[in-house]
């Protein structure tokens, strides 16, 4: 049976390196990219390059030795004079070894979350952000931070580590580590199965179980009775302004509310969603706040991505009247940044050719997430998932039986929403900096503090 729990899987440790250029990426040890930083989401990524110091002391009076005279070591022969030197590719040269720690002065290990740090420091962060742990200090705030004083006051420690540059996106979350683990598993049974050199008949693919069969349907038939809500309340969305005016601040205004509204009722159905799946009730009033505020946006991008049209290179909702492209989306206040990972998301999730019964488990699922922010009973939360990855799993085997990666594939369209996420709090920021007030609602749901 496939399972999201995380007793078994191995930590994993994240180096963050400067790469070639400006904007800064989170690679893991084997080098594959984990996140990037600020609006880097769809960037590509470059070579990381190497760090090295020129002596500039020596005077130019001093005679020239053998050793000065700058050789290409793909040729073995002296480079021409104001040329630089072609250096082969490879790794980043190892450190020097009296490397100190920017947070606690202890030996540093490497660069961890865009930090030169050593590895008690690493794993304190990286353990603080995954549990969203709140601090106190009984100093006020005003410990220095030493290999003494990290052991005794750990928000200030914390606060150093910001302070120092350690970035929060670098972090993998336990449930990204899971959904990686498994579908490096996937893709390794995948490969191991192409190599078999005698094909031999396809296994017969057992039926989803009854319970299954009927979990499934509820799912969708929930999601319908929640979108024919949402289909009825449209008549009462702020009508989209006709004027194409851009300076007139009533139109921007009015576009902004319609976006906003839109958002209300999104939220609205994805609660209505969650409190008819079975089992959410019965978690602590705090767990379902918690699973539902960072969850909400992440379900209202994939409910977003259903709705793409890849001809129109829109997104329509409800009916065809609430249709919009990216210039849309601009005029009511949003930015760029967060615009086109929206597209992009959507284009991709497109390309997959998902049915309703595959998005309604994927919700589920993305609901029961354990690893959520403030979120208390992590096994009973684990308990309530697995059902729902069981049965996409199941589903995916039967509706496509040759395609091994889909299952991988969809749920890591469930990390790339966490990256989403992040982005659209960003979003938020901007928004508050123009001005632009968010409806009660939307404030309580997404944290924001007036």
């Amino acid at each position: 049976m496939t399972t999201l729990s995380a007793t078994d899987i191995s930590d994993v440790s994240h180096v963050c390196v400067f790469p070639a250029g400006e904007s800064l990426g989170c690679v893991s040890k084997e080098g594959s990219s984990v996140a990037e930083v600020k609006h880097e989401v769809h960037s590509s990524p470059s070579q990381p390059a190497s760090f090295s110091s020129s002596p500039d002391e020596l005077s130019d009076t001093l005679p020239m030795e053998p050793s000065d005279i700058k050789v290409d070591p793909s040729t073995d022969t002296p480079a021409p004079e104001g040329l630089p030197v072609k250096r082969k590719k490879g790794p980043a040269p190892k450190m020097l070894g009296n490397e100190v720690c920017s947070v606690c002065g202890d030996k540093a290990s490497g660069f961890h979350y865009n930090v030169l740090s050593c590895e008690g420091c690493k794993g304190f962060f990286r353990r603080s952000v995954i549990k969203g742990a709140q601090y106190v200090c009984k100093s006020s705030g005003r410990c220095e931070m030493d290999m003494y004083m990290r052991r005794k006051c750990q928000q200030c420690r914390l606060r150093k580590c910001r302070e120092a540059g350690m970035l929060e996106q670098c972090v993998l979350s336990e449930e990204q580590i899971r959904l990686k683990k498994m579908k490096k598993q996937h893709e390794e049974e995948a490969a191991r199965s192409s190599t078999v050199a005698t094909p031999s008949p396809a296994p017969e693919v057992a039926p989803l179980a009854p319970e299954q069969q009927e979990m499934i349907e509820k799912l969708v038939a929930m999601q319908k009775q929640c979108n024919k809500r949402s289909f009825i309340d449209r008549l009462k969305v702020t009508p989209w302004p006709q004027s194409q005016d851009p300076q007139n601040r009533e139109v921007r205004q009015q576009r902004f509310a319609h976006f906003t509204e839109l958002a209300i009722m999104s939220v609205q159905e994805i609660v209505d969603f969650a409190k008819q799946l079975p089992g959410f009730l019965e978690l602590t009033r705090e767990d379902q706040i918690a699973l539902l505020k960072t969850s909400t946006i992440e379900i209202m991008l994939l409910e977003t991505s259903r709705r793409y049209n890849p001809a129109m290179e829109s997104i329509t909702f409800l009916t065809p009247d609430f249709s919009y492209n990216k210039d849309d989306f601009a005029k009511a206040g949003l930015q760029i940044e967060f615009i086109n990972p929206i597209f992009e998301f959507s284009k991709g999730m497109n390309d997959l050719h998902l049915d309703e019964a595959e998005y309604a488990l994927l919700i589920a699922i993305n609901i029961f997430s354990a690893d959520r922010p403030n979120v208390q009973d992590h096994d009973l939360v684990e308990k309530l998932q697995q059902p729902y990855v069981d049965a996409l799993h199941s589903y995916i085997r039967i509706k496509r039986p040759n395609d091994h990666l889909m299952f991988p594939r969809m749920l890591m369209k469930l990390v790339s929403l966490r990256t989403l996420s992040s982005v659209h709090s960003e979003q938020v920021f901007a928004l508050r900096l123009q001005d632009k007030k968010l409806p009660p609602l939307l404030s309580e749901i997404w944290d924001v503090h007036e």
